[in-house]
């Protein structure tokens, strides 16, 4: 079973998820703009991904360039903005296993898919 934390609004997260239901894997399309994820599930992706929070964040989108750009949150308070707008995560995130990584490049993909 892999989990795909999706938008499906987003051209990588939609190739990302052709992908891995092409190569006949049994995906669980997680949607976490219309179902957010607590701050725990958060940190365990984190914790998955062996990164910070903040490289988790999208610095591209006009929220963060709005309220966060100029701040310097620690970990829970990214954390907690990630909460507060889900947009802010980078995606989409794959995770099979105990293994997780941002499926946004080739690389990350063919890591997941030989795991």
């Amino acid at each position: 079973m892999v989990k795909i934390y999706h938008n499906t609004r987003c051209g990588k997260s939609r190739t990302a998820l052709k992908l891995l239901l092409e190569v006949g894997l049994e995906v669980e399309v997680i949607e976490y703009l219309k179902t957010p994820l607590s701050s725990t599930q958060i940190q365990v992706l984190v914790t998955a991904l062996g990164i910070k929070p903040y490289d988790l964040i999208r610095r591209g989108e006009k929220i963060f360039k709005e309220h966060y750009k100029a701040s310097h949150p620690d970990n829970i308070d990214w954390l907690q903005a990630m909460v507060d707008h889900p947009v802010l995560m980078e995606r989409p995130i794959i995770q099979k296993k105990g293994l997780a990584v941002i499926g946004r490049s080739p690389e990350s993909l063919q890591k997941i898919l030989a795991y």
